[in-house]
């Protein structure tokens, strides 16, 4: 393997990032297209927001050759932060050649993530054999079934929310209901 490293990705990179984005989901196409500006808002807000997650790059002789997303989620059922990688691309040269399960370690070791986590995440598709023989390989097995419902509209849950109390604080209480129940 040639000198490589996987990195915090910095603004500088954005460009590149955006790049591979586009290759990924030519090659291994989602359910419906991504706009382009989602990539950017993507890594702007990680890097406003690093409790979200982070993107990370693999850096191999100072070119950026492949990115994850990294995002961070609680679990209930795990009892702790799991990392999902969210997307993960390494540009064609440069494959099968560690770089993945570098990644993996990096992140485990806590190398590329914050924090201990209880357990990593990840998604693909069916048909991209040879990332399901890696994640196989790493100790991934197939769990349940993900179902997503996308919001065409994107919701402003800071006024939905006081929409919301306001609502909550006009309705008449019923006699026998307090304002902490509910009726299903």
């Amino acid at each position: 393997m040639s000198q490589s490293t996987w990195r915090l990705a910095q603004a500088a990179d954005d460009d590149s990032i955006a790049d591979m984005c586009r290759h990924l989901y030519l090659e291994d196409p989602g359910p419906s297209p991504i706009p382009q500006e989602n990539i950017h808002t993507t890594l702007v807000t990680l890097r406003r927001s690093p409790y979200r997650g982070r993107a990370v790059v693999l850096d191999v002789q100072g070119k950026v050759s492949g990115y994850a997303l990294l995002i961070a989620f609680w679990s209930n059922e795990f009892g702790g932060d799991i990392c999902e990688v969210d997307e993960l691309f390494v540009i064609p040269q440069h494959r099968n050649q560690g770089h993945g399960s570098a990644l993996f370690a990096g992140i485990v070791q806590g190398e590329l993530w914050p924090g201990a986590i209880t357990a990593v995440a990840l998604g693909t598709t069916r048909d991209n054999a040879a990332a399901r023989r890696l994640y196989a390989r790493l100790g991934f097995a197939e769990v349940g079934l993900a179902m997503i419902c996308r919001i065409q509209q994107r919701v402003d849950l800071t006024a939905a929310s006081e929409a919301s109390r306001r609502n909550l604080q006009s309705s008449p209480q019923s006699p026998n209901k307090d304002a902490n129940s509910f009726q299903t």
